[in-house]
């Protein structure tokens, strides 16, 4: 993920909707016991093109997700939708999940599975072809989901980047 540019925003005044994507109990044996704790895996986002992630960790399961959903809220970023879909193809990986996500015509529907699924719907996506490869832990499809969402590349920035004109991006 070092080599990609991730351009952060602030959600300060946006209005964001919070999907909690998973949910652990971790258990930790001590001398008087076991302990019990909670992670939660959230994903917000307000549904045209702002999605971010967060984890959350702590003794309840509300307060584990509220955390959560303060971490996603600084880690927001933006995703280029066009006409309720993505650009262009796009691949990505993170541990051993790997992702590839797809453009898809008009009434499609978001294909995607599980934890996928929630981040491409969060970020206002609508229709996109999806495929999960490798790990199903969600924390890496998650990941791996976001890096490519922040890869993407609007039309305008790539036909100015070639000094082209924006018709020779899609037909050329």
């Amino acid at each position: 993920m070092s080599n990609i540019q991730i351009s952060r925003i602030k959600g300060g005044d946006l209005e964001l909707h919070e999907k909690v994507v998973a949910i652990n109990r971790v258990v930790k044996t001590t001398k008087g016991g076991r302990a019990f704790s909670f992670s939660a895996l959230v994903v917000v986002g307000n549904g045209s093109g702002v999605v971010g992630h967060g984890l959350g960790k702590a003794k309840e399961v509300q307060e584990a997700i509220t955390k959560g959903i303060d971490d996603a809220k600084k880690n927001l970023i933006k995703v280029p939708v066009m006409h309720g879909t993505i650009p262009h193809e796009q691949f990505a990986k993170e541990g051993a999940a790997k992702v590839l996500i797809k453009p898809a015509a008009h009434g499609t529907g978001v294909i995607a599975g599980g934890s996928m699924r929630a981040v491409l719907e969060a970020a206002g996506i609508t229709d996109v072809l999806s495929k999960s490869l490798g790990s199903a832990n969600p924390h890496n499809v998650v990941k791996a989901t976001f890096t490519a969402l922040a890869m993407l590349r609007e039309p305008i920035q790539v036909a100015k980047q070639r000094n082209i004109s924006l018709k020779k991006v899609f037909n050329g």
